[in-house]
């Protein structure tokens, strides 16, 4: 097998793709540590007082904030930036490069600001009549339009090499970028509109009140599209870099760029499965948003066929025989090849996480777990497993070659993914089996769910909410063994030359691309999905007989007396 190419990176492109790893794996120690705060809550270890000065929700907002939206979003746009020139073989732009990274920077501190000083702990969601200050709907609104600005500056790279490429099939891995951001450019145009027009006038004082099916609805066409923007980039690495750290080739590259296309096609018309309890909405748009989301699981079931048939190959190239040798005989502990840890543990937890998202896609069997703990339990076996470990990897390879140095601690750092995977696999178990008791969800009254003053106390959950508490301790002492490998490289001397590095592998069948090699019209085809799956959701949230909210904010709760206020006589 070839060895890995590697091309030099101008130094402005190196510091830009530096910095936006560096700045949001330091903000997820923040994110870590509001997450252990939250199960240390819940066993009743800590008191709300004990949360470092942070209010419960202000700390449950930094969590899912930091580690859900700015960290992948930094990740994505980053990864790509290194990438997609790497794989075309041309230089980055860097003008408007630069442009986008200090607009998602600039974000991102505006929208701290105001959840570290408690004027924005609306969650991860931000539901209104949750009302957050309005730096906090500008940071987002700035970051997202940052993240657009790093897409668009890849288009013109990549037509250019179209030109000078004629026939050629464009590499799989920028394949997969443009994926990736084709959804989260769409998915992302709902949510820029429930912030512009709806969130920030109101935060401003310039509206009284709010749609709040309306909001609800336009972050669910962006929310769970979301999680194909973070899987996307992690799906890259699968097709394109797993099976050579695997010592072998990818089985099927035709394969490989229709489960990019189907994840365009089906990924955004499924937002309403979020909203099964939702009663502006009509039956009829939950039942198709429901069908469409089993749709989406069809390429992840391909791509784990693909996949072992990839890895199964790379075994039997290195004397793997019987049915199952081929298992054993991967490189699980290798130091030589140690991002193939972070990337086959994700995948190992991705497993669980897809057969418990077909739950929540029934209509029937989401309302048994509609909003208790089995949530948290099902969405950290994704974002927590295959996402989290994939960018970790990622982001500490980037670092190195970037930054021309050696990882120090490799043994700790293969070590990382399967200490995190059975910290994941501890604490959702109890999150999951929890919320099948009707334990639930991110509720805070002051007290824990242990303890027998609580409203919420049930001692059937004290055996689940003690194994979530010890799955969360350790997934941070796994986060703690990762930093402590990424800071010792960082602040170690260069010890070569940085440059752009990516094991990419070479595909078995290099079949041509046919219908896949043109993008346009999946994208097309997406839209007039979206049409058709949203069109009856904005007729029915528009016309529905609801009165519209004001807004609540959790520091200064005035609309709370004002409601006390009305005049309830008969």
């Amino acid at each position: 097998m070839n060895a890995t190419l590697k091309l030099p990176v101008e130094p402005w492109a190196r510091r830009l793709v530096l910095l936006e790893i560096a700045l949001p794996v330091v903000l997820l120690v923040l994110g870590i540590y509001a997450g252990l705060l939250q199960v240390l809550f819940r066993a009743g270890v800590i008191q709300a007082a004990e949360f470092w000065g942070w209010e419960y929700y202000q700390a449950l907002t930094l969590h899912g904030v930091v580690n859900a939206i700015v960290f992948t979003t930094f990740f994505a746009v980053a990864f790509g930036n290194a990438l997609v020139p790497y794989a075309l073989g041309m230089k980055l732009p860097l003008r408007w490069a630069w442009v986008s990274g200090i607009m998602m920077i600039v974000g991102t501190l505006m929208a701290a600001w105001a959840i570290l000083t408690g004027k924005a702990s609306v969650l991860y969601t931000f539901y209104p009549p949750l009302m957050a200050h309005p730096l906090f709907y500008l940071g987002a609104a700035l970051l997202i339009i940052g993240s657009w600005i790093a897409f668009f500056n890849w288009i013109p790279l990549y037509l250019r090499w179209r030109r000078e490429h004629p026939g050629e099939k464009t590499p799989l891995a920028v394949v997969g970028m443009f994926a990736t951001f084709i959804v989260w450019l769409i998915a992302t145009v709902a949510v820029a509109i429930e912030v512009v027009v709806l969130l920030l006038p109101w935060s401003l004082g310039w509206t009284q009140e709010v749609n709040v099916p309306l909001a609800r609805m336009l972050f669910w066409f962006f929310g769970h599209p979301l999680v194909y923007f973070w899987l996307l980039p992690a799906y890259t690495m699968y097709y394109t870099m797993l099976p050579r750290l695997g010592g072998g080739k990818l089985y099927s590259d035709k394969v490989a760029r229709l489960v990019f296309m189907m994840f365009i096609l089906f990924s955004i018309p499924v937002g309403a499965h979020h909203q099964f309890a939702e009663p502006a909405i009509s039956s009829g748009s939950k039942l198709l948003h429901s069908f469409l989301t089993f749709a989406v699981a069809l390429p992840s079931l391909l791509t784990a066929f693909t996949l072992a048939a990839s890895l199964e190959y790379g075994a039997r190239q290195r004397g793997a025989r019987g049915l199952f040798d081929w298992i054993v005989k991967q490189p699980f502990f290798s130091t030589d090849g140690w991002m193939f840890s972070y990337l086959i543990a994700g995948l190992i937890i991705f497993i669980l996480g897809g057969i418990s998202g077909i739950i929540n896609a029934s209509y029937s069997m989401n309302l048994l777990v509609h909003n208790t703990s089995w949530l948290p339990g099902h969405f950290h076996l994704t974002v927590a497993g295959p996402v989290l470990l994939a960018f970790l990897g990622m982001s500490l390879h980037l670092l190195a070659t970037h930054a021309g140095k050696e990882i120090r601690l490799k043994r700790l750092a293969v070590a990382v993914p399967y200490l995190w995977l059975i910290g994941v696999f501890t604490f959702s178990w109890g999150l999951m089996r929890g919320g099948l008791h009707g334990e639930p969800r991110r509720t805070n009254l002051g007290m824990s769910y242990l303890n027998p003053d609580s409203p919420f106390y049930h001692p059937e959950w004290k055996l689940y909410v003690t194994v979530t508490m010890i799955g969360g301790i350790i997934m941070t002492l796994a986060m703690i063994a990762y930093f402590t490998v990424f800071f010792a490289t960082a602040l170690r001397s260069r010890t070569k030359e940085p440059a752009a590095e990516f094991p990419l592998s070479e595909a078995y069948h290099d079949e041509p691309a046919g219908a896949l090699a043109n993008l346009r019209p999946w994208v097309i085809t997406a839209i007039v999905l979206i049409v058709i799956a949203y069109t009856p959701m904005v007729r029915d949230v528009l016309r529905g007989t609801f009165s519209n909210a004001p807004g609540y904010e959790p520091h200064n709760p005035a609309p709370v007396n004002q409601i006390e206020q009305l005049d309830t006589s008969p």
